[in-house]
């Protein structure tokens, strides 16, 4: 048998994400999306949440480029002196790996976050994170104690493929390898607690988008078992990139999870659309 999972991350980061992933869930193959408790867009995520049936909602832990739930004084060690989040993993992970970030104040931070989320209303299928911190050895484990604490058992492995979409630079091959590497950590742990992962994960992680040829050439080769593709819609690429200050093509990835020749693929192939919550119940 063979599952896909196509993933939004960044829910409830800006309604204009909020409305692809609306989009995509109605008219495509998208049935799953991962919440930024520190989004702008959060309340108006939850209220999206709950209006449709069949969108399966995790958390998407946030602790680099992004806002923190608790106060800046609580966490003093994770945020700048603006009293945000530092700018991207590479930021986060030489302060992480020169000591500079209290483990504790990540537990606080993160469960507040999720604790947030569970207030809204919403019973969560899995989580991840942006830019992948879940894989980092010593926040991997805290959350996958919180997570179990709340009866969340599946988890996104981004054990990236060292060639899917263009490596433009050695830097983005290191970076690939790298976290192919600590992803096989992060399934070992979770696997440990009998948490569910998909046995593949498909998503482009070095900038590009995930295409319609992507979707496309990723189908026709699908394997066995379950594959999670992880992307990033959005409706206006001028907006989101202004705002997420990140180069990214929001509007190709939605185009390519409602295209008609990658739903017909899919159906060609006899391939099942699922969320994480499905996935826990094959284990």
């Amino acid at each position: 048998m063979k599952n896909i999972i196509v993933n939004a991350d960044d829910f409830g980061r800006h309604e204009l994400i909020n409305r692809a992933v609306e989009r995509a869930f109605n008219a495509g193959c998208l049935k799953s999306a991962t919440l930024m408790a520190g989004g702008i867009a959060f309340d108006d995520a939850v209220k999206l949440t709950k209006k449709i049936r069949g969108l399966g909602v995790g958390i998407h832990f946030t602790l680099a480029n992004g806002n923190p739930i608790l106060p800046p004084n609580e966490i003093p060690t994770l945020v700048t002196a603006d009293g945000i989040f530092h700018g991207d993993y590479v930021k986060f992970l030489k302060r992480y790996l020169s000591g500079k970030i209290s483990l504790d104040e990540v537990r606080a931070e993160l469960d507040a976050q999720l604790n947030k989320i569970l207030r809204a209303g919403l019973t969560l299928t899995h989580v991840d994170s942006h830019q992948h911190l879940h894989h980092v050895p010593g926040i991997t484990e805290i959350i996958l104690e919180l997570a179990a604490a709340e009866n969340i058992s599946a988890m996104r492995v981004a054990d990236t493929k060292l060639f899917d979409g263009a490596l433009k630079n050695f830097g983005q091959f290191i970076g690939r390898l790298g976290l192919g590497s600590l992803a096989k950590f992060a399934a070992h742990q979770a696997h440990k607690k009998n948490f569910a992962t998909p046995e593949h994960f498909a998503g482009i992680v070095a900038g590009e988008s995930v295409s319609e040829n992507f979707m496309v050439k990723l189908i026709d080769n699908l394997r066995g078992g379950t594959t999670e593709v992880m992307l990033h819609p959005g409706v206006d690429n001028k907006i989101l990139q202004n705002f997420c200050q990140w180069e990214h093509n929001f509007e190709e990835e939605l185009a390519a999870v409602t295209s008609p020749k990658v739903l017909n693929a899919l159906a060609a192939k006899n391939i099942s659309v699922i969320n994480f919550a499905d996935l826990r119940l094959m284990k």
